[in-house]
């Protein structure tokens, strides 16, 4: 029996069709690309002024002005330092909600149960509204604080799901040792978990990177706030589009390099404790 049988390999007229849907569904994405494209390139009526398309050198000709990208290249770095610290906050926090849901004792793991649905729960901006509103953090801090409890709650949850999908042997060969459950899960289970997870937890960092634009709410001068409100408000409606395009294109430049990191990292990753590993635990214990 040959192998497309057993595969299920698609036939001539299953290929053709194939390959017909496909030329049709690029079809209709190329006539989409070049109606968006005509749309924006005509000028347009408003008030009875006519503006120029959007394509016109007079709606982009703010970018040759210096000022313009040192102050982009001051919305990206806020939106990167917001990020940055809330990442490692939310890892942090991830950890210790893994630590505590993990445990043996009732008494912990229910209560940390009960507080991590909690923030999983509440929305992003409604946390960092109460943080502004219930303290004297700033908006900077507001928007740190809340990305990194939000998102530290899904990382714990992510690490208890990579935690329980190892093998039991993996604790029961720590304990067998001599270690205690607090080693054996730290220096055992975590770092395997960890590995396992690490592409989905790129993910969700990813996510949190998107989020640092609710900053735009509470006042902080993120990306978004500095070209669309800040820049926008000076320089007029003229370039609002112009401003969102520069916009749109920083955060996919720097969004799809985290996602092929994280692709990379699904790729390369590996789950095994390495050789002598244990043995090196035995003898620190």
């Amino acid at each position: 029996m040959s192998s497309s049988v057993l595969f299920d390999a698609p036939g001539p007229k299953a290929r053709r069709r194939s390959l017909i849907f496909s030329i049709v569904a690029l079809v209709v994405v190329a006539a989409v690309v070049v109606w968006v494209i005509v749309t924006l390139a005509a000028p347009r009526t408003s008030s009875g002024i006519t503006l120029p398309g959007s394509f016109d050198p007079s709606r982009w000709d703010i970018f040759a002005d210096p000022r313009v990208w040192r102050g982009i290249g001051q919305g990206v770095l806020a939106t990167l330092q917001a990020a940055a610290l809330a990442a490692v906050l939310a890892l942090a926090i991830g950890i210790g909600f893994s630590t505590l849901r993990t445990s043996v004792h009732a008494w912990v793991r229910v209560p940390t149960t009960v507080v991590l649905e909690f923030f999983r729960g509440m929305p992003v901006l409604l946390l960092m509204l109460f943080i502004l509103l219930a303290s004297s953090f700033g908006s900077f801090w507001a928007v740190v604080l809340a990305l990194g409890l939000y998102n530290g709650a899904i990382i714990g949850e992510i690490l208890r799901a990579g935690i329980a999908s190892l093998p039991l042997g993996q604790r029961e060969a720590g304990l067998s040792l001599g270690l205690t459950r607090l080693q054996a899960k730290t220096f055992i289970e975590f770092p395997q978990a960890f590995r396992q997870m690490l592409p989905v937890i790129v993910a969700q960092l990813v996510v949190l990177l998107k989020d640092t634009s609710l900053g735009f709410i509470v006042g902080y001068n993120e990306l978004i706030r500095t070209t669309m409100n800040q820049m926008a408000s000076f320089y007029g409606n003229r370039y609002l589009l112009s401003l969102f395009l520069v916009t749109l294109v920083i955060y996919l430049a720097i969004n799809l390099s985290l996602s092929a990191f994280a692709r990379r990292l699904a790729r390369r990753r590996g789950g095994a404790v390495r050789p002598g590993f244990l043995a090196k635990l035995v003898n620190r214990a």
